[in-house]
């Protein structure tokens, strides 16, 4: 008789079966795996919404975590006692998520942009120009496809972005030519790879056994692959993933750094740098609003507080 799976086994089954991406299940994992262990090894069916409500408090209290951190601990264990317990638990969906301060983000000037490509080379600066020129998340960039960049309509195509929706924004025309190379480059590697018994990327969700093929074939490969090939943690197979994203935070975080900048800045500063620009450009909102990939329009609307125009667009009295 075959043994009882150990519970976070069954979570990270769940999880995959949701196709859930590998960076939810790992983050789930840990959240579950605090919560069991700050209760002693007790286990989650024996607690309730007094034992979350001490653990939540733990966080925000002692660990002193974010109020994105505490929510994201939430949405985990919301998870585990709704999809892999099974336990109907009203109180827990009562419970009052934490509030995330309203603050107004990080942007460059168009002077300031320049100035931090400038000091940066080769493939990371390549995907921090699409970063700002196309307003991308990181990974949103990393994950591209070959079949996602359009240059006759000079769009990209952001496929499963935040919320699972996909999106179209603009293709900056000056990219065109280090894009294509940047493909030749993919297609040499790629070519390699199948040469060497390889070549088989990784599809979303279960594409891979609707199309068997379309795991090898040149349009479903990486725009910006990695340099070595690597082993799947999930199904085990070695195969050719996009470029790690701590190469290029690294990378921005030396050039904003060599380009004298005392803004925080980061590769999410890029997408804020694109709305904010293309505002002062006299764009309408809602255009950007598209282009973000936004839900609500008064999310966008916080990049109208940054614009040049000073403090919603108000002149000083003083002279």
């Amino acid at each position: 008789m075959d043994a009882k799976p150990k519970l976070l086994e069954v979570v990270r089954r769940t999880i995959r079966a949701r196709y859930y991406s590998y960076r939810t299940e790992k983050t789930y994992i840990h959240w579950i795996r605090r919560y069991i262990h700050f209760h002693g090894r007790r286990h989650p069916a024996q607690l309730g919404a007094p034992e979350l409500e001490s653990f939540l408090s733990s966080l925000a209290n002692e660990h002193k975590v974010s109020a994105s951190t505490q929510n994201q601990a939430l949405s985990a264990l919301l998870f585990l006692y709704r999809h892999v317990l099974k336990i109907d638990v009203p109180w827990l969906t009562e419970m009052v998520r934490a509030r995330r301060p309203k603050r107004v983000p990080t942007v460059l000037t168009r002077a300031e942009v320049k100035a931090v490509l400038g000091h940066m080379r080769g493939t990371n600066a390549l995907v921090a120009s699409l970063l700002y020129g196309s307003g991308l998340r990181l990974l949103e960039a990393l994950r591209l496809r070959v079949k996602d960049l359009q240059f006759d309509y000079r769009q990209v195509i952001v496929r499963g972005a935040k919320g699972g929706k996909d999106r179209v924004t603009v293709l900056p025309d000056t990219l065109e030519h280090l894009l294509r190379q940047q493909l030749e480059h993919a297609r040499t590697l790629h070519s390699t790879d199948l040469g060497d018994g390889f070549g088989a990327v990784q599809l979303p969700h279960a594409l891979a056994r609707k199309y068997p093929n379309a795991a090898r074939s040149w349009s479903w490969q990486y725009v910006f692959p990695s340099p070595r090939r690597s082993r799947d943690p999930r199904s085990g197979v070695v195969s050719r993933h996009h470029i790690h994203p701590s190469s290029l935070q690294r990378a921005v975080k030396v050039a904003v750094r060599d380009a004298r900048i005392d803004k925080p800045a980061s590769c999410h500063t890029f997408r804020h740098s694109f709305a904010t620009h293309l505002l002062e450009n006299g764009y309408d909102i809602r255009t950007v609003q598209e282009l973000l990939g936004h839900a609500d329009v008064r999310t966008t609307m916080i990049y109208t507080h940054v614009m040049q125009r000073g403090a919603g667009g108000v002149i000083s009295p003083l002279r």
